[in-house]
């Protein structure tokens, strides 16, 4: 029999009550399978765990009422920007075009009391930009702490980078907790088991809203799959199967936490719609946004670009992939790099913690009235206070989905 590490995702919540009908535990590890656990990771009634599984033993595990899905390991990596600027350190008072268009410059509020996570490749934490925020960081890669990529280090200065020489780039820098959850490598490689172990220790460490630029790498596991003598036709199927296998588990982990929130603290998961779409040769090139983001209850998010002040007629990046639930500024986006000094990145992984930042703020001002951050309106705030006004004529509703992101002005 086939042989394979798959990732299950299990209820706890349902292990407390067992089996009325066996009279056994409902624990998949009390199941008569002779097979332990290579990591698990649980928390807030939820468990993920992965398993070295032949065939007999995955059927098993399948009939047990406390797993809610399982998917093969799948390889994973960062949503490359698709372009890259040296930036001189800006000296000068002011603040970046995102800041300034998200009306995060003129809210109120500054992220304080509100945890983000960024799961992603770490964070340089020696970087001027995170000077007094407590980097709560956990290696899932094996490399050990540090951000060598620097896609990380930017994404997380975007959210809560300090204002640095009287210039502001980060929506949040009231932040005083962030999670820096380092799910990729150097290289910009991760897997999929990597970001559910991720997404739930972020949670454990209390974060409200979990920041992911990255996405699930298809064309990846066809080649590898081809490399070990698969024919091209049957390595397709078996890496559509593993891919549609994880969207669902990502659907079950999002499903799962919104019904945690009546419990627990609640997480608003975000995630890039990813790059792939080419509008600059053909308008009609427009792909559909990817995975994670792609998944029930994950919020995506679209890149907008601008053509200068005063930022009135804002379009979508050529490359943002059509469909997103929200957008955010995403071309030319300044913020930290890694060993120190700035770079402008543009992707949708530069949208992405636009919108983590704004959702911070609006959980601050949620925290200031009851004391809590319910998932439930942050999200419907998000996209709820989006706005179109800025937006050139022209443009198509499924590119930009309910707007661009505002935070709260009062």
């Amino acid at each position: 029999m086939k042989t394979g590490q798959y990732i299950i995702l299990c209820d706890t919540m349902q292990a407390d009550l067992g089996d009325p009908f066996s009279g056994r535990s409902s624990s998949p590890l009390a199941l008569p399978l002779g097979i332990r656990g290579v990591s698990a990771v649980q928390g807030f009634g939820m468990r993920v765990e992965t398993e070295e599984l032949n065939t007999a033993e995955l059927a098993d595990l399948r009939r047990d009422p406390e797993v809610v899905s399982i998917a093969p390991s799948m390889p994973v990596k960062l949503i490359e920007p698709t372009a890259i600027h040296t930036a001189e350190a800006r000296t000068q008072s002011g603040t970046t075009w995102g800041v300034e268009v998200t009306g995060a410059a003129n809210s109120p509020y500054s992220g304080k009391g509100i945890a983000v996570a960024v799961l992603d490749t770490g964070i340089d934490a020696s970087h001027e930009a995170f000077k007094g925020v407590q980097l709560v960081q956990q290696d899932f890669t094996g490399e050990g702490d540090g951000d060598a990529n620097g896609h990380g280090t930017h994404c997380a200065g975007t959210i809560f980078g300090q204002v640095v020489n009287g210039y502001r780039f980060g929506v949040a820098p009231g932040i005083e907790k962030a999670i820096i959850g380092k799910v990729l490598g150097s290289q910009g490689g991760g897997s999929s088991q990597q970001i559910y172990e991720a997404i739930l220790w972020a949670m454990q460490q209390g974060a409200h809203v979990i920041s992911m630029s990255l996405g699930l790498d298809f064309p990846g596991l066809v080649k590898r799959l081809v490399e070990n003598g698969y024919p091209v036709d049957l390595a397709t199927s078996l890496a559509l199967e593993d891919y549609r296998a994880n969207v669902r588990l990502f659907e079950k982990l999002a499903e799962l936490a919104k019904a945690r929130g009546a419990f627990f603290q609640g997480t608003l998961m975000i995630a890039a719609a990813g790059n792939e779409s080419k509008r600059d040769i053909d308008p009609n090139y427009e792909v559909a946004v990817a995975p994670p983001s792609a998944a029930d209850g994950i919020m995506s998010v679209g890149a907008l670009q601008t053509a200068g002040e005063p930022h009135n007629a804002l379009t979508v990046g050529d490359f943002s992939n059509t469909g997103p639930n929200v957008s955010g500024p995403g071309v030319d986006i300044y913020s930290a790099q890694t060993g120190g000094g700035y770079v402008e990145l543009t992707g949708t992984s530069m949208a992405t913690p636009h919108v983590a930042g704004i959702a911070a703020l609006w959980g601050e001002k949620l925290l200031s009235i009851s004391n809590t951050v319910p998932m439930y309106q942050l999200s419907a705030l998000l996209v709820g206070q989006a706005k179109l006004d800025r937006l050139a004529s022209g443009f198509d509703p499924l590119d930009v989905g309910a707007g661009l992101v505002q935070a709260p002005l009062a």
